[in-house]
């Protein structure tokens, strides 16, 4: 199978591209570098299954070109980070929409079929204890720069639902709930690779608010083989799956395992919300993803713990 990976040399881009080649599938990887990085692909950079294209999505004519070469698209190609998202606004909702209404029109177009990335984000301030793919979604005040991600990624699953039910286009959307795993950066605000860094540095851990927030971690290498099994199978075409961990974790609970695992003199320091992000800023209390419907379709469940997956982090930073 020929595949193309937009977003490719990401966090979990670079897994995906290290996964289909392994299964000796024709890679093509689009990204732009703005925050990927070439060192990801590393593993696969000579494989004579792996391609890499230095380029946008929203370059039409690359992407085009790219399309045509593939049976397969595997949209990751967005904005992500709290950080990123309320540092610039602006390109940030321009890209993650821009770029999948070009992907989706290509794909229309060569008659492609294509899995696009969303997030956990856009459930919101729902206050419910799990979160349903049927679920309402709750936002906050569009005054809150913390929404705009979120509000972006709703409009991509729009988008691609619009074209299942218009243009017959065999797509598929995923709900990531916090990936983790080797490779991830804590620049934008991902926090287990910023608190084990911080850990295995003896520096403060900074924990955001008061530390009560709670979270489902799920390991890399369990997300990209629940993709590639939803695509693997027609029935997900036309709708929506949560992919995510359903072991809860208090982020206070998270840095004291951490301190723990790295034998660290690190002491945690609280840092209130505002200051870290300004006054436009909403923090949703819990986020448990229900993942009884892909656990139905294609038998996922998360293998890899939590423990295993800190592991994993800590030593992937002692080689680096």
């Amino acid at each position: 199978m020929k595949i193309l990976i937009t977003g490719g040399a990401g966090f979990i881009g670079s897994h995906f591209a290290e996964r289909v080649v392994s299964k000796k599938n024709q890679t093509l990887v689009l990204d732009d570098l703005s925050t990927g990085s070439i060192s990801n692909l590393s593993s696969i950079w000579f494989s004579s299954y792996f391609k890499f294209i230095k380029g946008s999505v929203l370059d039409f004519k690359l992407l085009e070109n790219l399309v045509n070469r593939v049976d397969v698209i595997y949209h990751l190609a967005a904005s992500v980070g709290v950080r990123m998202i309320i540092e610039d606004p602006v390109h940030s909702i321009e890209n993650n929409i821009l770029g999948t209404i070009n992907v989706l029109r290509l794909a229309a177009k060569k008659k492609k079929k294509i899995l696009i990335t969303s997030t956990s984000e856009v459930y919101g301030k729902s206050s419910k204890e799990t979160f349903g793919e049927d679920d309402d979604l709750v936002f906050g005040s569009p005054f809150k720069s913390r929404w705009n991600y979120a509000s972006s990624k709703l409009l991509d699953e729009h988008l691609g639902l619009a074209y299942f039910k218009k243009n017959h286009l065999p797509v598929t959307i995923v709900r990531l709930f916090n990936t983790v795993g080797e490779r991830q950066t804590g620049r934008y605000g991902m926090v287990i690779p910023l608190f084990m860094k911080q850990a295995m540095s003896n520096q403060d851990i900074t924990v955001y608010g008061d530390g009560s927030q709670s979270r489902c971690f799920c390991y890399v290498k369990d997300v990209v083989w629940a993709m590639t099994k939803l695509m693997d199978n027609k029935e997900s075409f036309g709708n929506i799956y949560n992919i995510g961990g359903v072991e809860e974790v208090r982020i206070n609970d998270l840095a004291d395992r951490i301190i723990g695992l790295t034998n660290s003199l690190s002491k945690k320091v609280y840092i209130p919300y505002e200051k870290v992000y300004g006054g436009e800023f909403d923090e949703p209390k819990r986020r448990k993803p229900d993942i009884s419907k892909i656990k139905s379709l294609i038998g996922f469940e998360p293998k890899t713990k939590l423990s295993d997956i800190l592991l994993a982090v800590k030593a992937f930073y002692e080689h680096e």
